[in-house]
């Protein structure tokens, strides 16, 4: 069975956020969608994605450390515990211990009747049901594996900026035909990727899971900053100096926004709670950089600013 940290290229120590990097490198260069030619890809691509959901969930990454389960999330040992539990034999001391030939005694013929017990009950080369009185293997023979799953299906989902800075619900049509709306999870950011538990394809042991990677489209105003969200907006030279009310486009729908008299272009105001919705549920903020326009007839200014000079110097902390 292939170990889960070859797989994602990772040491036994790495932390979660080793494991997440290694497995977001992978899973981009390894998507379905960038590698339709290649079936092969699309292999690694879902082992990649079980040795994630495995090394993600500190539980299952502790026991398959242990040895008690296999990359599949399977025990490694079913028997494991009948030689130490309550079923198990007990010395002339008192004290719990596992099988030996001894507690055997009196079940069968000879050493060769023991072998094939033990042959049945751990998968060995398959019981041959000669042990004395008990007849045939009384645990089947060799041990099955469970019935595989059906392979995980990817797709690509679209989403609008503003949609998934306000987490509005998606509608996504799945391979089967069926349309299901989606919740879009908190923290959302392009490349994110989504299981939809039972959405793959049909198996013996049940069906896959759908893949689901999050595609953020940009904005022609708007941009990303963490979970913030960036917008220059122009303002015209009488509200830079004279200050006042404007009207500011937002995630959320327009709002009022106040400027102060003698606001220099450039300055940064923050709207709070108008950016992206983060893990823990809260927003982060707009940030809207002044951008002061002249008009483009610049003669009736001129004529204002006819005998005035500004005497200040803007660039003296510069030191040029």
């Amino acid at each position: 069975m292939a170990d889960p940290y070859t797989t994602l290229g990772v040491t036994r120590s790495a932390n979660e956020k080793d494991i997440k990097s290694a497995y977001r490198k992978l899973a981009k260069e390894l998507h379905p969608d960038r590698n339709k030619d290649n079936p092969k890809a699309s292999e690694r691509f879902s082992d990649v994605t079980k040795a994630y959901d495995l090394l993600s969930d500190k539980d299952k990454r502790a026991q398959f450390d242990r040895g008690e389960i296999d990359m599949e999330g399977n025990p490694t040992n079913p028997f494991g515990g009948m030689g130490s539990g309550g079923g198990g034999f007990r010395g002339a001391g008192g004290g719990q211990r596992g099988f030996r030939a001894e507690d055997f005694q009196g079940f069968g013929t000879d050493q060769g009747d023991l072998g094939d017990i033990f042959e049945g009950l751990f998968g060995g080369g398959g019981a041959r049901g000669r042990a004395g009185g008990m007849g045939g293997d009384p645990f089947g023979g060799r041990r099955q594996r469970p019935p595989q799953k059906g392979a995980d299906i990817a797709y690509t989902l679209r989403v609008s900026f503003i949609d998934a800075a306000t987490l509005k619900d998606q509608r996504i049509t799945l391979a089967d035909g069926k349309t299901i709306d989606l919740k879009l999870p908190k923290g959302v950011e392009d490349g994110t990727q989504m299981r939809l538990k039972g959405k793959g394809q049909q198996g013996p042991g049940g069906a896959g899971d759908g893949l689901v990677t999050i595609k953020v489209d940009k904005h022609r105003v708007y941009q990303r900053d963490g979970s913030d969200v960036r917008f220059d907006l122009p303002i015209t030279l009488d509200e830079a100096v004279n200050g006042g009310k404007v009207r500011v486009p937002t995630v959320d729908g327009p709002v009022m926004m106040t400027i102060r008299p003698g606001t220099s272009g450039g300055a940064v105001l923050r709207l709070k709670g108008k950016g992206f919705t983060k893990k823990d549920g809260s927003r982060g903020d707009q940030l809207v950089t002044l951008e002061i326009q002249l008009p483009e007839d610049l003669g009736e200014l001129a004529k204002r600013l006819d005998g005035w000079k500004d005497e200040s110097d803007p660039r003296s902390k510069l030191q040029v």
